[in-house]
């Protein structure tokens, strides 16, 4: 390694010849050439932190196993070991530069983190950077291992500590449309089947199933999670461990499991570990679901918030911004809107990791950087998604109780709850005449006889209506439906 005083850059010399390297960089050459070649993306792999993480704890817990072991020199150990906890908190991230789409299934990740942790470590050992005969990216601080055990495993650590911010803020969502459910708990609404006017419930039942289905979702994650915690470490090229000590997995797995606090388990064909992929495609295939009911919910947000005045109106939605540029006063519901396209993107991020899972060849899939950005992507958008739609919209929903009293009072549905006590044919007659005349159910029921004022009144109560009471015997029917059918009632 030489170091031009003038241009401040350092040379750096690989099998393919030698490169200026920027004099403060802490990475590489090899790291350079993958910048080369791979400038695709335009988005270098720090913009998902937790793969960065997850590549320093396997080098830290790779240098305590080589050295617990005896095949790393205590002091080179040491100094591996500090260096990756410093990217482990945070710190030297903007020197991950290879973009997150490259070819050479991760090996260009791999050497940027092996490079950066490798200077980062001859700093703290009072050593210029790029003298690699002190401690060397390949020697030491990837001791043991291969990108083909390094890259899978730091993708799944990565994924984990991801997972968890992803599904905390999965559960505000949850508490936050649980809060609206008691809010709007007494609020009557007419239920829809196939957009067309079915049986009454209430606001907060519809608010509360919301947030039963994402409680489902969280769980569904937190099991396809375990999926991923079945790692490859001392797998190397394809999974025959060449190259390193018997003792070094059971030591790395160890170590890795105290660093990273997740329940990572060796897996019991190596070979196989290392050429499958399916667990991402499982767990891509999870957050899928997640963002399409996501997405569900947010279409029927925007149908209860429609119109104002032409439309459903049945909750107002916060204003957020004005929402055009010709007409004065419009609010669009931007928020249910934008959540909706982050789950179109996961839906395609779902379908590339399905495609790049296919398409590995033997002992080793080439797409996991594909793979990777996909679901990190899709992990990254969809916690940002929840929060935007939690603190910018669910948080401040309004429900229209008068508009909502209103269609319930004249909705035919209501009847269907009188049905066990005048019949179908009479409730069928009736709510055709109300359909005709835009009359009230209730009154046509009273005024045909078939139930008084506090009989009605006690059936089509909001507890009644929603199912949240429980009818246990019917009141006597006072007259014949077929009395009622034939009746003067019908032409009122």
């Amino acid at each position: 390694m030489a170091l031009d005083a003038m241009t401040r850059t350092r040379i750096e010399t690989d099998s393919l010849g030698s490169m200026e390297i920027p004099a403060d960089a802490y990475w590489g050459i090899h790291t350079a050439r993958a910048l080369e070649n791979f400038p695709i993306s335009k988005r270098p792999i720090s913009v998902y932190p937790d793969l960065v993480r997850g590549l320093a704890m396997v080098k830290q817990a790779s240098a305590r196993a080589n050295r617990e072991i005896g095949v790393l020199d205590p002091a080179k150990a040491d100094l591996i070991d500090r260096a990756a906890q410093l990217v482990i908190d945070g710190e030297h991230h903007d020197q991950f530069v290879v973009g997150v789409i490259q070819g050479g299934a991760g090996t260009s990740t791999n050497m940027n983190a092996n490079e950066v942790i490798t200077n980062i470590a001859l700093e703290l050992a009072g050593r210029e950077k790029g003298d690699y005969a002190f401690l060397s990216p390949i020697d030491d601080t990837n001791r043991s291992q291969s990108t083909n055990d390094v890259y899978p495993t730091a993708i799944k650590i990565g994924l984990g500590l991801d997972l968890a911010s992803l599904l905390e803020e999965l559960d505000l969502l949850r508490r936050s449309f649980l809060a609206k459910a008691v809010e709007f708990h007494d609020v009557l609404k007419v239920g829809r089947t196939q957009l067309q006017d079915a049986v009454p419930m209430t606001l907060g039942q519809e608010f509360h199933g919301f947030a039963t289905t994402l409680g489902y979702d969280h769980q569904r994650l937190t099991e396809n999670a375990y999926l991923l915690y079945e790692v490859n470490m001392g797998a190397t090229a394809i999974g025959t461990g060449i190259t390193t000590h018997p003792s070094y997995a059971p030591a790395v797995l160890k170590h890795l499991r105290e660093i990273s606090g997740l329940d990572l388990a060796t897996a019991n064909d190596l070979v196989e570990a290392t050429s499958d992929t399916g667990s991402f495609m499982s767990f891509s295939s999870s957050l899928k679901r997640n963002a399409i009911k996501l997405s569900k919910i947010c279409n029927d947000l925007r149908l209860l918030s429609s119109g104002p005045q032409a439309g459903l109106g049945e909750i107002n939605l916060p204003a957020r911004q004005a929402g055009s540029s010709i007409m004065p006063g419009k609010v669009n519901p931007v928020i249910p809107e934008v959540v909706n396209q982050v789950a179109f993107s996961v839906v395609g991020a779902d379908a590339t990791v399905t495609m790049a899972v296919e398409a590995g060849q033997l002992q080793l899939n080439a797409f996991e950087p594909v793979i990777a950005h996909s679901i990190f992507q899709s992990i990254t958008w969809l916690r940002q998604a929840m929060y935007t739609l939690r603190v910018n919209c669910i948080d401040g929903i309004t429900a229209n109780r008068e508009r909502l009293g209103a269609m319930v009072g004249s909705s035919v549905g209501v009847i269907t709850a009188l049905t066990p006590f005048i019949g179908y044919a009479a409730a069928a007659a009736l709510a055709k005449t109300a359909l005709l005349t835009g009359r009230n159910v209730a009154d046509l029921v009273v005024e045909a006889g078939l139930m008084s004022s506090d009989e009605v009144a006690k059936q089509l109560s909001p507890a009644r209506l929603s199912g949240l009471e429980t009818v246990t015997a019917a009141i006597p029917v006072v007259q014949a439906a077929e009395d009622i059918v034939s009746s003067d009632t019908l032409s009122r």
